[in-house]
């Protein structure tokens, strides 16, 4: 009992500098006239932002972007959803597959290939539209609110179909069928039984997707300040990078309001997530999901999943491999094929700051997701075996930096680092990103915990052994999927972070993603591309390989290989 209090209060002790300290800070910052002025109070800067005439416009641009994106993507995960979980549609695990494999394409880039294709001026598809059908200006322009909602209701599809997915897989299909017998037909039916009994999920995928638009800064910058369209995030940007002295003060008071917005939206997340037994379907005496056959609607469904798929991957990608391989952008044709080279893969592989960008992504990478990882463990144990209020108040703490908009929380550590020996060092970005995404490591770590039961651990030390001991040789191998689940999560999001880096990286500390956002601010296309597609390409072989390692090490099946081929002879 001593010892899980010892290791309760010091896991809160480390979680409150890593979450509550910065949003501290952020507070104390917005008061403070300048980062080295810290403690002369003012309200100076509130004054400055909510009297700037531009402030009323911009929020106009926030609400429709981030409604608007996440309207989007909640209804496309509820079609593929309803397509692979509840019809006969073809292809069903290869398009579960793709649903959720843009979560590994780093969102800067997934922006840029778009930009790529439908920018005004020399988009590749714009200029294939115009020489096609001899159009004398470009058909689309992605530099606007509606090419912003499309790009950012793409890139949160995936986490509103992880949400919406399970609770249509284990619906109760007896309901529908209960309707069918009073002829009513399958659309009828989805919106009168299915999407209403899905409620809490598909309101938990909106909401969490209006916090994901909120703190998206990806798209905003490199779709949105083009085309002077200014948001939240990007108005923050600009008071930091935008004047020849940074207003950090300023920064903070916008800040402020989007971390007040955030931490509301996932209150009501959390309070739709916890209720939502009032809508259970499935009990004890059991059901069998129902296929819904298509008929003579499934060729254009099918045909609605492949476009959809396309937009999410194929697209994208072979938008950045075309335009790493031309000189200069231009329309897919003759003269183009004949023209490509290797130039720019040769470029980005001999400078050295993209070379230095791609080291520190890999330490952040990899050092980074270990220490989150170690730490999400010793979190989740608490939270699971040890009951007491102080750990539930640690799990509230660790839960707190879910809702803190990347470029927000930037904001915060630097106020939090600019006085220490880490400040503009890459340990402030090790920090600023355990901090940040630590809940991405603690939710499957939590549920793996839930599955282990407690006599293991007790027996264990009964017998003797340590705390240590029992955590190395029972605890931890049983652990080996969520530690790999958890490890994949943040190792991903740490290799492709852009906000907090855009705020808190300085020469010497560049990370990938920032870099690949130089280039498109300098319209270094070919470099962007040839850089973003080993980022990829990176990315993929870490997440590959962790995986490959942990089914090694997977729990009862090591033990069955090491079993000579006589062993019951023996």
């Amino acid at each position: 009992m001593q010892r899980n209090t010892k290791l309760t209060w010091s896991l809160l002790l480390i979680v409150s500098l890593l979450t509550v300290a910065p949003v501290i800070m952020l507070i104390l910052g917005s008061f403070s006239s300048s980062l080295h002025s810290f403690g002369n109070f003012t309200f100076k800067k509130y004054i400055s932002v909510y009297s700037d005439p531009m402030l009323l416009g911009i929020l106009g641009n926030t609400a429709v972007f981030v409604l608007g994106s996440a309207a989007l993507a909640t209804v496309l995960a509820i079609y593929l959803a309803y397509m692979n979980n509840r019809t006969d549609i073809p292809f069903k695990v290869l398009f579960r597959v793709l649903s959720v494999v843009p979560m590994m394409i780093p969102h800067v880039l997934f922006a840029v290939s778009w930009a790529l294709l439908l920018n005004p001026s020399n988009g590749i598809l714009n200029m294939w539209l115009q020489k096609l059908f001899f159009l004398s200006k470009a058909p689309f322009n992605i530099y606007t609110i509606p090419g912003m909602v499309l790009v950012e209701g793409l890139l949160d599809l995936p986490v509103a179909y992880l949400i919406i997915s399970p609770a249509m897989a284990s619906f109760d299909a007896s309901l529908e069928e209960s309707s069918r017998v009073f002829k009513s037909g399958p659309v009828k039916t989805l919106f009168r039984i299915t999407l209403p009994i899905l409620k809490p999920a598909i309101l938990a995928a909106f909401i969490l997707c209006v916090v994901r638009g909120l703190a998206s800064f990806a798209v905003p910058s490199v779709l949105g300040m083009p085309g002077r369209v200014y948001v939240l995030s990007t108005f923050i940007y600009r008071a930091v990078t935008m004047s020849l002295i940074a207003d950090y003060g300023k920064a903070a008071a916008i800040g402020m309001s989007i971390l007040a917005i955030s931490i509301g939206l996932i209150y009501v997340y959390r309070y739709y997530t916890r209720y939502s037994d009032k809508f259970v379907t499935v009990s004890s005496r059991g059901f069998k999901p129902t296929v819904v056959e298509l008929r003579g609607a499934k060729a254009p469904l099918f045909a609605i999943l492949i476009i959809i798929s396309s937009l999410l991957i194929v697209l994208p990608v072979l938008t950045l491999l075309y335009t790493s391989l031309v000189p200069y952008i231009m329309a897919p044709g003759r003269e183009a094929f004949s023209s490509m080279s290797l130039r720019h893969w040769h470029t980005v592989i001999k400078d050295p700051v993209s070379l230095r960008s791609l080291k520190n992504s890999l330490f952040l990478g990899l050092a980074g997701a270990t220490v989150g990882s170690f730490l999400s463990i010793l979190i989740s144990y608490v939270i699971v075996k040890v009951k007491s209020r102080a750990s539930g108040f640690l799990e509230s703490i660790s839960f707190l930096s879910f809702s803190f908009p990347g470029i927000v929380i930037g904001i915060g550590f630097m106020w939090y680092f600019v006085r220490t020996p880490i400040y503009a060092s890459i340990w402030a970005l090790f920090l600023a990103y355990v901090a940040t995404y630590l809940p991405y490591g603690i939710r499957p770590m939590t549920s793996a915990f839930i599955q282990i039961h407690s006599s293991l651990e007790e027996s264990s030390l009964v017998s003797g052994a340590s705390f240590a001991t029992t955590m190395r040789r029972i605890v931890v191998p049983l652990l080996v999927p969520g530690i790999v689940s958890s490890w994949v999560l943040l190792a991903s999001m740490f290799f492709r972070e852009l906000s907090v880096s855009v705020v808190l990286s300085r020469p010497g500390t560049e990370v990938l993603a920032v870099q690949i956002l130089r280039f498109s601010e300098d319209g270094q296309w070919g470099r962007l591309s040839a850089l973003g597609l080993i980022m990829i390409a990176v990315a993929t072989i870490m997440v590959v390989g962790v995986n490959a390692l942990g089914a090694r090490f997977k729990p009862g099946e090591s033990r069955e290989k090491k079993k000579p081929k006589n062993w019951q002879a023996a």
